[in-house]
């Protein structure tokens, strides 16, 4: 097996390692965040990290009222400036914890009197240092270039912390059922290699999310770029509608990331769309409302509440992603011209 396909099946132990061993590291930062009493929130990360502050801007925009905003750190390294933050809460969120232009911004964050967190796989990493508290995710060494499980544990990070400033116990206690949805993710998603080699000859696709699984688009569409070298795009639902849907003919690849929730109408409209235009549909989903509009559903489990669905809607791009490139023939754990670190200033 390669190393890609063990760290994608670690993940439901990662977090509940997680969940078990750092939920009061969460509860301290919660109380933090709470005296700070902080104007807004600004999230400097870079590429998968990305896609888990695009979680906590709904995440935390939802159920904790926050304004959660993206950082731009090349104002603080190529331009030698920086926003006023000093009633912010500015967190920085990387695997590695490596990349100058992200620990800039929590660097001069923190000297304009910001509160500041970190969350890395590596608490001796120059962003955990900077940070006046850090919390760790605790993936264990990721061998494989395309990151999988230090993904699904940002974002759990980002629910452990969401979960504590809601004050509500039933949140929490939700949050213990992830390891064993993620399991189950896992099972339904084990025949993937049998169908994904249909798709081998792909050249473009486009990954669709809302709300939540805004991040899920994103990182799904990293993942197959990452792996399997073709070019797609990644959008909103709402965003798609304005122009992006013209470049949709008979068999277009849409990935379409529809679990119940809020967003799941919007979603499956479009999908009766992408339907009607012979578009060729991979649905995640928990809805049996989508049966018969998709070319394959990629399940994830009934009755998982919307705001913990990108932790589980992303493994099935995971292994799709994988099991594509593994029938094209590429290289699962050192895809070309990447490297596990990227530093950036």
């Amino acid at each position: 097996m390669s190393h890609l396909w063990n760290e994608i099946h670690e993940q439901p132990e990662v977090v509940e390692r997680l969940l078990h061993e750092h939920q009061g590291t969460a509860n301290e930062i919660a109380e933090a965040i709470r005296r700070f009493n902080p104007a807004f929130v600004w999230i400097a990360a870079r590429g998968t990290s990305d896609n888990a502050a695009r979680y906590a801007q709904y995440l935390w925009g939802v159920h904790v009222r926050m304004a959660v905003g993206l950082a731009t750190p090349s104002i603080h390294t190529l331009y030698d400036s920086s926003p006023d933050l000093s009633r912010a809460l500015v967190i920085g969120i990387s695997q590695s914890g490596q990349s100058e232009d992200v620990r800039r911004v929590l660097s001069d964050a923190r000297g304009q009197g910001a509160l500041t967190v970190s969350i890395t796989n590596d608490f001796e990493s120059p962003l955990a240092k900077v940070a006046a508290y850090h919390l760790p995710i605790n993936s264990g060494k990721e061998l494989s270039v395309a990151a999988t499980k230090t993904y699904t544990s940002e974002l759990a990070a980002v629910a452990m912390i969401g979960a504590a400033l809601t004050n509500q116990p039933e949140f929490e206690q939700t949050l213990r059922s992830l390891p064993d949805w993620m399991r189950e993710t896992l099972s339904m998603a084990s025949n993937t290699p049998e169908w994904a080699e249909r798709y081998r000859y792909m050249e473009r696709y486009a990954v669709i999310g809302r709300g939540y699984n805004y991040c899920t688009a994103y990182e799904i569409s990293l993942k197959i770029k990452e792996l399997c070298y073709i070019p797609g795009e990644e959008y909103s639902e709402a965003d798609f509608r304005h122009g992006p849907i013209a470049v949709v003919q008979p068999g277009f690849p849409v990935i379409l990331v529809a679990p119940q929730g809020n967003t799941f109408a919007k979603q499956l409209d479009l999908l009766n769309q992408l339907h009607q235009k012979g578009a060729e549909c991979l649905v995640v989903t928990n809805s049996a409302e989508c049966e018969g509009l998709a070319r394959r559903i990629l399940p994830i489990p009934a009755n998982v509440p919307e705001w913990l669905s990108p932790i589980l809607a992303v493994i099935p791009g995971q292994m799709f992603a994988m099991s594509l490139a593994q029938s094209r023939g590429l290289p699962l754990d050192q895809p070309r011209g990447l490297n596990k670190v990227t530093v950036t200033e």
